[in-house]
């Protein structure tokens, strides 16, 4: 089994983004509605990822990792505007790689931050190689998207904050695309609650890894395949689910859009279909509570195009 991420990562996380990230709210049910709500969409940049961003900066300043040419990232979105603004606040050069086909729209909202963007390649996995090959060129610090210890211990933080708040809450639903957020959250709340992981039927990543008993490439499309949408599981994910399973359950195309719908029109969270998938596993019943199941689901990201909520 590879490395796995403990509570003490986490707690060590929290500690070191203390004052950085926002605690954001914890909503409970009531009347018919099916779960708490923890609000990250809500968090600095719209999205979970600003919490493992500002670890890896402020671990990488600690461990004497970074120089002149600062933090490089590879993203399709928001873990390039979670580093792009970490970097702003802790006075860090950052460099974003992007596929050509990132949107303009979050592109441009890197470069607001003060990051330098470049575009590379047709997909994730090429700009990442060119991220690396940059790293090693250049002497900037290394951050993957989500597949790297102190990225996904700040993920974890929220699942502190949640269980702080409440804590009778035994069942935590996450969304899962390459697992940072998965392996964060799996870390904090081991022995306290279960983890229910969410994830497409077009990109199911951890699915397929848990049945193939190792991480395999998936086919990725889908209306949450622009945060969701990555090839491969990552290593600290899987050996998450080998230290401790967790319920995995695929939804729809429709479940999603629905979810997100009912977000919106239920509670007016602008939710992106990534964040949307997480809360679909519960209303579309792929996921059934038992009698008394007391369930949180994580509603993570809201980077999305508020015309298209309705």
């Amino acid at each position: 089994m590879g490395a796995v991420i403990t509570r003490d990562d986490v707690l060590a996380a929290r500690e070191r983004i203390g004052g950085r990230v926002r605690r954001t709210p914890l909503l409970a049910p009531s009347g018919a509605d099916p779960a708490w709500l923890k609000l990250e969409h809500l968090q600095h940049c719209g999205v979970f990822k600003t919490r493992g961003a500002f670890n890896r900066q402020l671990a990488a300043i600690e461990h004497g990792e970074l120089g002149d040419a600062g933090i490089v990232v590879a993203s399709g979105g928001n873990a390039g505007l979670a580093h792009a603004f970490a970097a702003r606040e802790l006075g860090v050069r950052a460099t974003v790689f992007v596929p050509e086909a990132a949107p303009e729209v979050k592109v441009q909202r890197i470069r607001a931050y003060g990051a330098d963007v470049v575009r590379a390649g047709s997909e994730y996995a090429e700009a990442l190689a060119a991220a690396v090959d940059f790293g090693h060129a250049q002497g900037a610090a290394f951050a993957h998207a989500y597949d790297q210890p102190e990225v996904a211990a700040g993920a974890g933080t929220l699942a502190e904050e949640l269980l702080d708040d409440e804590p009778s809450i035994d069942t935590v639903v996450v969304a899962v695309g390459g697992g940072g957020l998965y392996a964060g959250v799996a870390a904090a709340v081991r022995g306290r609650a279960k983890v229910v992981a969410v994830e497409p039927e077009t990109c199911p990543t951890l699915h397929r890894a848990m049945a193939a008993g190792e991480p395999v490439d998936v086919e990725v499309s889908g209306v949450a395949s622009d945060s969701l949408g990555a090839r491969r599981l990552g290593d600290l994910a899987f050996a998450a689910q080998q230290a401790e399973p967790p319920v995995s359950v695929l939804v729809t195309e429709e479940a999603i859009v629905e979810a997100r719908r009912r977000l919106w029109s239920d509670y007016r969270i602008a939710s992106e279909h990534g964040a949307a998938t997480a809360y679909a596993g519960l209303l579309s019943g792929a996921y059934s509570p038992a009698v008394g199941e007391r369930v949180c689901v994580v509603v993570c990201g809201a980077n999305t195009d508020p015309a298209t909520l309705a």
